[in-house]
């Protein structure tokens, strides 16, 4: 994905080559600390910029919209621990679910910022979370359909297949859950455009060296 990117940067333009992408901007969630530190990680090594908040799954619905207004992101990941205990109820029922009730919660705050399912793309959910509520709720990914463990890396998986895709074409749901470590028994969504843009012309800033010469000779 990622050469596939830098080859249309380069070959974008008939008649100019000196062009330049857009970052997508992530803002990364988690209820898990260590889980956040790989999943950054992660990003990184994809080239994607991404920020990390560490909170209580609880705290999400409550401090999504300052994080939001903080970082203005592209692309919002809400992760954390939660479970589904049959006990408690059917798989339907919210009740029977550890923290799937505050991550659709965090997707509404989220969605009352921006509605808009192509310009913010939302990942939401962990092990046997409430699929169908969070994508109700706004996510255009969730997990976990089959109430299903997951794999903590697979949302960064998903959300790099979002921002190294032309914003011009629609990323396939099973183009995305195909390659994840979990599936489509842990993953799901609903079809959404791709964020990458490319402009041109690239144009470079002079190093401090070069500056003081230019500074010099004028």
């Amino acid at each position: 994905m990622k050469e596939k990117r830098d080859y249309h940067a380069a070959t974008g333009y008939e008649h100019d080559t000196r062009s330049f992408q857009l970052p997508v901007r992530v803002l990364h969630i988690d209820g898990d600390a260590s889980y956040l530190k790989k999943c950054l990680t992660l990003y990184k090594r994809l080239g994607l910029e991404a920020y990390g908040e560490h909170m209580n799954e609880k705290q999400m619905p409550v401090e999504i919209a300052s994080y939001m207004n903080m970082y203005q992101p592209d692309c919002l990941v809400i992760t954390g621990h939660d479970s589904y205990t049959k006990g408690k109820g059917d798989k339907h029922d919210a009740r029977a679910y550890r923290h799937s009730k505050y991550f659709a919660q965090a997707v509404r705050a989220a969605r009352l910022i921006q509605p808009d399912l192509d310009q913010l793309v939302i990942f939401a959910g962990a092990c046997q979370s409430n699929f169908e509520t969070l994508i109700r709720a706004g996510a255009n990914f969730a997990s976990s359909p089959y109430r299903i463990n997951i794999h903590a890396l697979d949302p960064v998986y998903i959300i790099a297949k979002v921002a190294y895709t032309s914003f011009m074409e629609r990323v396939k749901v099973w183009d995305v859950i195909r390659n994840t470590l979990t599936g489509e028994k842990g993953m799901g969504g609903v079809e959404t455009k791709g964020l990458l843009r490319t402009g041109m012309p690239f144009v470079q800033e002079p190093d401090a060296e070069q500056d003081k010469i230019n500074s010099q000779t004028e």
